[in-house]
């Protein structure tokens, strides 16, 4: 182990004996006390030296014996230390892909921070070389969703839509002016690879990865709104999770993220608002029915702000932290944009079997029903 402190967290004195690590209030931690010999020595921690080297300047530097090992300790404890050469031997193989590795530094650095311990950052990074992932839908916000998951290290991006681009699909960082006319899925598969910092490591067909994650970004916003639970049966039957992600109108729409099984899926969705709205489904039939003509509402910056923060949401599931949107659909809409969440509950007459498991969760939390019953009418 090579310790370093975390140089994503900006370091500062609140007075002689106290350090704060981090500006905002999410992540910053406050270590105290501490001398200042132990303050001279905090600068020696920066990943060029193992702990033996470092005890030794410690013992140079006039600290006590176990003085140098309990502060490490405590350190990582703090989740302030990370491990310069840790993460095991696929963060060894990235660590040498020299330029590849530079354009992953700013997320490494923002991994670190919510990775306490230390080499997790990077065995995390690692592991997105491994994954793959599917977008569904290659308009505004598929396009450019698919290109910041391959930007962020994700292995292998997959896009699928159908039909040619057409002007209005263009968008900075998304399909670019050259590709009107091409096909949609082509257009969009060169502008991922483009976007990745390297190509994935080479495996057989025998022994592609399985599909991590499905994004379903419709060019038609409802399909994300109001999802249709035929659409999504292959991925409820192979267990698959799936995120929605789009804009109808002038709102957009991110989530519910569905984890087969154990959150919310489209058909709960269906059978939830369906109850609320007798009327439902005679519009859907209505909205779903024949070919729209007209260019569909799509403003960039929502569409741009849906695509990241899909992205955002789909990489913490990728790395093992249950994002928001698990349980919960984030909406923003027009001029305002200020998000907020609706929860995404499972339905009781559903086959998905996520409401066992929600009950079961309720009742071991000891949620009662009459506090289901007040969550259901707030929603």
């Amino acid at each position: 182990m090579h310790p370093v402190l975390k140089p994503a967290l900006r370091r500062g004195w609140r007075d002689l004996n106290t350090v704060q690590f981090g500006v905002a209030p999410a992540h910053a931690v406050v270590l105290g006390p501490v001398d200042t010999a132990t303050g001279s020595f905090l600068t020696l921690l920066d990943g060029t030296r193992g702990p033996d080297l470092l005890r030794a300047e410690g013992h140079r530097m006039g600290l006590p014996d176990g003085h140098v090992d309990a502060l490490l300790a405590r350190l990582t404890r703090a989740g302030l230390l990370d491990d310069a050469t840790g993460g095991g031997p696929q963060a060894d193989a990235l660590r040498r892909r020299g330029e590849a590795m530079d354009r992953r530094r700013p997320d490494h650095a923002a991994l670190t921070i919510v990775d306490p311990v230390p080499g997790g950052a990077m065995k995390r990074l690692a592991a997105r070389r491994t994954t793959r992932v599917q977008v569904r839908g290659a308009g505004r916000v598929g396009a450019l969703l698919a290109s910041v998951l391959a930007g962020a290290g994700v292995g292998q991006v997959d896009v699928l839509d159908g039909g040619c681009v057409e002007p209005w699909d263009l968008a900075p960082g998304g399909l670019p002016p050259d590709s009107v006319g091409e096909r949609r899925t082509e257009a969009a598969r060169r502008a991922t690879r483009r976007a990745a910092p390297d190509r994935p490591p080479r495996t057989r067909p025998s022994q592609e990865p399985g599909l991590s994650l499905v994004v379903i970004a419709p060019r038609d916003g409802l399909a994300a709104y109001a999802p249709d639970p035929t659409a999504t049966e292959d991925l409820m039957a192979a267990g698959t999770p799936h995120l929605y992600a789009g804009v109808i109108e002038g709102t957009g729409v991110v989530g519910p993220l569905v984890l087969p099984g154990a959150t919310a899926c489209a058909d709960c969705i269906t059978r939830g608002r369906t109850e609320h709205d007798p009327t439902w489904p005679r519009l859907m039939a209505q909205w779903r029915s024949g070919t729209r003509r007209q260019v569909p509402a799509c403003d960039l910056a929502l569409a741009t702000a849906v695509a990241g923060l899909a992205a955002g949401h789909a990489l913490a599931h990728l790395d093992g932290e249950p994002p928001a949107s698990a349980g919960a659909r984030w909406e923003a809409s027009l001029p305002h944009l200020g998000w907020h969440a609706r929860p995404v509950w499972p339905h009781p007459s559903c086959p998905c079997g996520a409401n066992d498991r929600d009950q079961r969760t309720r009742t071991e939390a000891g949620i009662t029903t009459t506090e289901e019953t007040e969550a259901e009418k707030e929603s």
